[in-house]
């Protein structure tokens, strides 16, 4: 496994087009010498969709350097784990999550400060997020709670128009708030994002070679 920075570089010149998005590289089931060579070029952003192997691999990195986002679904057993390692949280779906974590701040200082909504936009039955109807509804309670609400995250579905889900999701933020950024865009996808007006582009897959 290594680092396809020709790819990189091919993203970074496309960026320079968009200033308000920004590159989050997602380093999920990459090690940390992979992780650790990114950092070294001066890369700062990171996403990771499993609490505990999150938790294994950024032991051996130096976490003051990075900003690291939870970018996959959160159990709320793993809730503590989460507040704990990672700057922001992007998968807030459900109530009982945002109770959890609630409970948790009251108790204690944590390294979370940053929360997204995750938004099931394709409204499938097997993907995380919150339908979009319950969005203002979740995000009242974000607030109610004094949660740190940055902006909002989706994942389209797969083999369709993606840009239909980004503009959607750009409708929604538009009827909550229009300062929420929005973190939309994978490997596969990320070029349509950057149209839609992403502020977040999560890529993996498209710059790691076997």
């Amino acid at each position: 496994m290594q680092i396809n920075y020709e790819k990189l570089l091919i993203i970074n010149n496309n960026l320079k087009k968009f200033p308000n998005t920004t590159l989050q590289i997602v380093t999920k089931q990459r090690k940390v010498d992979l992780v650790n060579e990114l950092i070294s070029h001066g890369y700062k952003l990171f996403g990771e969709n499993r609490v505990q192997e999150a938790k294994e691999k950024y032991a051996g990195i130096d976490c003051s350097k990075i900003n690291l986002h939870l970018i996959g679904p959160l159990q709320t057993n793993k809730v503590l784990d989460a507040l704990q390692l990672f700057d922001t949280i992007q998968t807030i779906d459900r109530p009982n999550l945002v109770d959890a974590i609630v409970k948790i701040l009251i108790k204690k200082k944590v390294k979370t400060k940053n929360y997204y909504i995750q938004v099931n936009i394709g409204e499938e039955s097997q993907k995380s997020g919150v339908h979009p109807s319950l969005l203002n509804q979740l995000y009242n309670l974000c607030m109610e709670n004094n949660l740190n609400i940055e902006g909002l995250m989706c994942i389209p579905p797969k083999d369709k128009d993606p840009m239909m889900y980004f503009n959607h999701l750009n409708n929604l933020r538009d009827s909550i708030n229009h300062n929420l950024k929005l973190s939309m865009g994978m490997s596969s996808d990320y070029e349509i994002a950057l149209e839609a007006g992403s502020n977040l582009i999560r890529i993996g897959s498209l710059i790691f070679d076997e």
